[in-house]
């Protein structure tokens, strides 16, 4: 199969974003399928919770390859890949990336930057998946053009109306004027808690809302104490808790994006 690239995105922070792009990216892995995960959030949540603690002291993260594209060096495209016992691949990020939003901004094809080098690599690739910082600046943006689709977590705590207007604005503005071939992968609702009727509400509210337009996956991501409890061993839901009600629901997940092609 030709590589998927999915970027991860909600510019409000706590739906669960990191955690998605991780376990989802595990659980293909455990189908069978090569994959990358990068890492584009200044934070390094992601690389933190795969177990790398002190992303400030990696030699080589997704700012050098963003860099070396702006300067027009030669950096082998997978330089700076580490490889998890899990079956995943990681570019990560540390705060170097925070500094150079300007240095995109005023870069030539400034939204292609992140695409010019994922496309050296993606073909070692089934599916690579981005973790989005939760914005909708420049980096985003670059992570929407180099993408297929997008998956949109959105918690099950609050009703998501304005956030998700403007996401979806952004998105179609970057499938109308630079990557027509983008798509929203699905909307996935996060940190359900099955005793809340607020969540029940904020579920219903979504499928009725978007359900017409947009894919809602099937799978809802439960709130569990395990899954916030994973990023501090560096392992995912699986390693963790492999039969709880996270990491089955993280399978199906996966199942639904592999159906979708």
């Amino acid at each position: 199969m030709t590589c998927k690239t999915i970027a991860v995105a909600n510019q409000k922070g706590g739906t669960g974003k990191t955690a998605t792009t991780l376990s989802l990216g595990i659980a293909l892995a455990k189908l069978d399928k090569r994959v990358l995960l990068v890492d584009t959030d200044p934070q390094g949540d992601l690389t933190k919770s795969l177990g790398w603690s002190n992303p400030d002291s990696l030699e080589t993260t997704v700012a050098n390859h963003i860099q070396a594209v702006i300067d027009g060096i030669d950096l082998q495209a997978d330089e700076g890949i580490l490889s998890h016992k899990e079956g995943v691949d990681l570019m990560p990020a540390n705060i170097d990336l925070a500094s150079m939003e300007m240095g995109i901004f005023m870069a030539m094809s400034r939204e292609q930057i992140l695409n010019t080098w994922l496309s050296g690599i993606k073909d070692n690739y089934d599916y690579v998946l981005i973790d989005c910082a939760p914005t909708l600046g420049i980096l985003p943006v670059n992570a929407f053009v180099a993408s297929d689709s997008v998956l949109i977590p959105v918690s099950a705590e609050f009703l998501p109306a304005s956030a998700m207007t403007e996401l979806l604005k952004t998105i179609k503005r970057v499938k109308r004027q630079i990557n027509p071939s983008l798509d929203v992968e699905g909307i996935l609702i996060t940190l359900f808690d099955t005793r809340n009727n607020l969540a029940r509400e904020v579920e219903q509210t979504i499928r009725s809302q978007y359900g017409d337009t947009y894919r809602v996956f099937d799978s809802i991501i439960p709130r569990a104490v395990s899954a916030a409890e994973t990023p501090a061993v560096g392992v995912s839901i699986f390693a963790y808790d492999k039969r709880g009600k996270v990491a089955t629901a993280f399978t199906s997940l996966a199942d639904e994006v592999v159906c979708n092609g």
